[in-house]
């Protein structure tokens, strides 16, 4: 049988089980394992079921293993872990406070704020969907109890939730620079700039929504003191502290991702127990939502090293990228195509289920090219954080719309949504067409 029509077949079929909701982990093992025996099967010629037993069961069990005994993936539970602590001992929310502090008095401020401390929890996270839900539950009631467009109350916070997907550290990067064998400590510094320059294009197009519309932010009563401000300020020294020790000690060599994650973890345990913040029980919960939280991750890791090693064994992404040469499409036009696939992808589904799905054939086809893998991470990584806030299916609009429950309706959130992924296109746009933005960093490393 040829092995090209297998995969193809595959990649239908993983496609049309995501479609009708079946979990990727199981989507992905499942027709893998099912298409391995076919193509082990007919390896003569003709169907010998019984001699696709061994081999079968050989390639699954050992992928799987491989991958769940890897060195990188060890970092995805600290980090998970760190997330989880630093709410809990107060951290990531003080960055929000801080922020407030400093903008409320401008017209959308806390808007502003709000993205600000997306922002800053994201640097710590490293979850777009845990920062858009605990952001949410604490920034979007405040902005409507004040008054706020309810379109901005919400999408504010939707999309500023979508940096912990660029802001080192991410799962996402994590995940892509495991299948795509790139350092993982060069992603994170990469997603840097581009992430501080869609926080910034946030900002943006919050000052001039309340620019052309005053309404939509009413400004509180009430004024702050420099006293207040250098206490806020202050008071946002651990998160500071954390997301320095990451990116510092990346940055300086001093040492691995995984270890800035550890020594992270520990410093958080330390600093909210000594600033009284955090209690066992809480550490408890934390350490709790932290291994099933890893749990999933891990499961469709494993699912997508399986998949991975059948598409491999089909030979498809070669036929694909032979296709691919042969029509002589020009980088400019591929990486259009790629945006589009991506874009179309993120409507329907979570980003780490595309990237597990997308990545056996897209490698290949843009080393073909000879693009630099950091940077077309940080490409698909952008792609996928526009795909959570895009309809009909953007994840985070679903949480916030979670949090603020029928105050706020499905409709509005994704009224107000469209013109923070207007600036969000912009930014992606620049990413694709200036790669020194993403490489400028890990390249003076």
């Amino acid at each position: 049988m040829d092995g090209s029509t297998v995969g193809l077949v595959a990649f239908a079929s993983v496609i049309g089980l995501l479609a009708i909701r079946v979990p990727i982990a199981f989507a992905l093992a499942g027709v893998a394992t099912v298409g391995s025996f076919v193509m082990f099967a007919f390896r003569t010629g003709e169907f010998m079921p019984w001699r696709a037993v061994r081999p079968t069961t050989s390639m699954v069990f050992s992928n799987s293993f491989d991958l769940i005994h890897s060195y990188d993936l060890s970092m995805i539970p600290l980090f998970v872990a760190l997330g989880h602590i630093a709410y809990r001992a107060d951290i990531t929310t003080k960055i929000y406070h801080a922020a407030r502090v400093w903008l409320a008095r401008l017209p959308g401020g806390v808007a502003m704020a709000s993205v600000v401390g997306c922002g800053g929890f994201s640097a710590i996270t490293g979850s777009s969907i845990a920062c858009a839900s605990t952001m949410g539950r604490i920034c979007s009631p405040e902005m409507l109890r004040m008054g706020y467009d309810t379109r901005l109350a919400t999408a504010s916070v939707a999309a500023g939730g979508t940096l912990g997907s660029l802001i080192p550290p991410s799962v996402l990067f994590i995940i892509y620079g495991i299948f795509t064998e790139t350092s993982i400590s060069a992603l994170f510094l990469a997603g840097i700039l581009p992430g501080l320059l869609s926080l910034a294009g946030f900002i943006l197009v919050i000052w001039i929504w309340v620019h052309r519309d005053p309404s939509a932010a009413p400004i509180p009563e009430g004024t702050t003191t420099m006293g207040e401000r250098g206490r806020a300020a202050l008071d946002a020294w651990p998160a500071v502290a954390l997301f320095a020790i990451i990116v510092g000690g990346i940055y300086g060599g001093i040492f691995t991702a995984t270890e800035a994650a550890a020594i992270c973890v520990t410093a958080a345990v330390l600093i909210g127990f000594a600033q009284r913040t955090l209690t066992f029980r809480a550490l408890w919960d934390a350490l709790r939502e932290t291994a099933i939280q890893t749990a999933s991750i891990f499961l469709i890791a494993a699912a997508a090293k399986i998949f991975v090693a059948f598409i491999a064994l089909t030979g498809v992404a070669p036929d694909i990228v032979g296709v691919v040469t042969e029509a002589a499409l020009s980088p400019v036009v591929l990486l259009i195509a790629i945006a589009a696939i991506y874009l179309a992808l993120g409507m329907f589904l979570d980003p780490i289920g595309i990237m597990v799905l997308t990545l056996p054939l897209m490698i290949p086809l843009v080393e073909g090219y000879g693009f630099d893998l950091i940077w077309f991470g940080v490409v698909v990584i952008k792609l996928l954080e526009i795909g959570l806030i895009t309809p009909p299916v953007g994840l985070n609009v679903f949480v916030i719309a979670s949090v603020v429950g029928r105050e706020v309706g499905i409709d509005r959130i994704f009224a107000g949504i469209l013109r923070f992924l207007t600036i969000d296109v912009l930014v992606l746009i620049l990413i694709m067409t200036f790669p020194i933005i993403s490489l400028l960093i890990p390249g003076s490393m």
